[in-house]
C-alpha cells in the first residue's frame, strides 16, 4: 500500500480507503462478512475508512467502531458524515441552512457517531450535503469552528452533490472545509477543471468518492440487470441511464490491460492524479478488498492509456433519478 498526504491535516493516508455505505445501507450485507473484509483492508495497510451516519441509522459506524477496539495499536483514520436533518439527499438550492443543518443538529448527530464509534474525538466529520450558498448564514462557520475548538472533530468536509463539483469551491476558499469528497472516475473527470486546482492552491485533501460509477466501471452490469427490492440501485439504474451506462462501459473493455479487471484500471486511472488524497471504494466481501488494494502497488496507469481514457469523459446534469 501507498500513502499520500492529507491536505493540511499532515496525514498520511492509504491511497486506497474504504467506503463503508454498503456495509449498511445495500441489500445483501452481512455483518461477519462486513468485519472480516474491513480486518483484511487493516492488515493490508488501509487506514482511512469512510462512513456515515445515515448508512444504516448508525450500524456502519458501530461496525467499525468494533474494528477500531479490534486494532487498537494501530493508527487508522476515520471520516464519518452529519445527515441532513431533512434527509433529503443531494440538497436542492432551495433548502435552507435550518432545513439541512441548523446547528443544535450538527452538534446532536456528532455526538452520535461519537457514541456509535466509541472514540472521544472524531478525525474527520463531513457534511453530507453541501450548498456553498449556506455559508451566507454566518452560523454554519461558527458551528464548524466550534466543532473544531471543542475538540470534538480534527478536522471538517464537505460531501458535494454528484455531479456538482462547483458547489463545494466556497467552503475550500473560506477555509471551511479541510476536505472535499467528490465523485471523480473515468467518466466524471469534471471536478479537475476548477475544483481539483482550488484545492490544490488551498491544500484541501479530495477523497474520490464513486471509483466505480455506482458499479458500471466494474464491467459488470448488464442491460437486465436487477437489485434486490429496496435496493437504492434500483432508483438510480433506470433503464435509460442503465442502458447509457452499459454501453459507455463496453467501449472501455477492449482497454483493460492485461491482468487487470475493469474496475482495477478504474482505480488505477484515479491514481494517476496526484491532487486525489485517497480513493473510497465500496468493498463487502475480502476478496475485492484484496483486487482493489492491489492496484495501489500497481500504481497509476501508463500515459498513454491514461490518456486513451480520458477521451471517454462522459459530462452529465443532475437529474430527477441521479441523487
Amino acid at each position: 500500500m501507498r500513502y499520500r498526504k492529507f491536505g493540511r491535516t499532515g496525514w498520511n493516508v492509504s491511497e486506497i480507503g474504504y467506503g463503508m455505505w454498503g456495509l449498511a445501507g445495500w441489500t445483501g450485507s452481512d455483518d461477519a462478512e462486513s468485519l472480516d473484509a474491513l480486518q483484511r483492508a487493516v492488515d493490508l495497510g488501509c487506514n482511512f475508512f469512510d462512513t456515515a451516519w445515515a448508512y444504516g441509522d448508525g450500524r456502519s459506524e458501530q461496525i467499525l467502531g468494533k474494528v477500531l477496539r479490534t486494532n487498537a495499536g494501530k493508527k487508522l483514520y476515520v471520516a464519518t458524515k452529519i445527515p441532513p436533518k431533512n434527509r433529503q439527499w443531494p440538497s436542492r438550492r432551495d433548502f435552507t441552512l435550518d432545513d439541512c443543518f441548523p446547528p443544535e443538529h450538527i452538534e446532536e448527530y456528532v455526538n452520535k457517531s461519537l457514541a456509535n464509534l466509541g472514540v472521544e474525538k472524531l478525525d474527520l466529520i463531513q457534511f453530507h450535503t453541501w450548498e456553498d450558498r449556506w455559508l451566507n448564514d454566518e452560523r454554519l462557520p461558527r458551528a464548524v469552528e466550534k466543532l473544531r475548538t471543542a475538540g470534538k472533530a480534527q478536522a471538517v468536509g464537505v460531501s458535494v452533490n454528484r455531479w456538482e463539483p462547483c458547489n463545494g469551491i466556497r467552503a475550500v476558499l473560506e477555509g471551511v472545509a479541510d476536505t472535499v469528497q467528490v465523485i471523480y472516475n473515468i467518466f466524471d473527470q469534471n471536478p479537475e477543471d476548477a475544483l481539483f486546482p482550488i484545492c490544490r492552491m488551498k491544500n484541501v485533501a479530495i477523497i474520490a468518492r464513486v471509483p466505480f460509477d455506482e458499479g458500471t466501471l466494474t464491467g459488470t452490469l448488464t442491460v437486465d440487470s436487477k437489485w434486490p427490492k429496496g435496493d437504492w440501485r434500483n432508483t438510480y439504474f433506470v433503464p435509460d441511464n442503465l442502458k447509457n451506462s452499459v454501453a459507455r462501459a463496453e467501449a472501455l473493455r477492449p482497454l483493460v490491460p492485461a491482468g487487470n479487471t475493469m474496475a482495477q484500471m478504474a482505480l488505477r486511472f484515479i491514481l494517476n492524479n496526484p491532487d486525489v488524497s485517497t480513493i473510497i471504494p465500496g468493498m463487502r466481501k475480502r476478496p475485492n478488498v484484496e483486487a482493489n488494494i492491489a492496484t495501489s502497488d500497481q500504481g497509476p496507469l501508463p500515459a498513454v492509456l491514461h490518456k486513451q481514457l480520458r477521451a471517454h469523459r462522459w459530462d452529465r446534469n443532475p437529474t430527477s433519478w441521479s441523487q
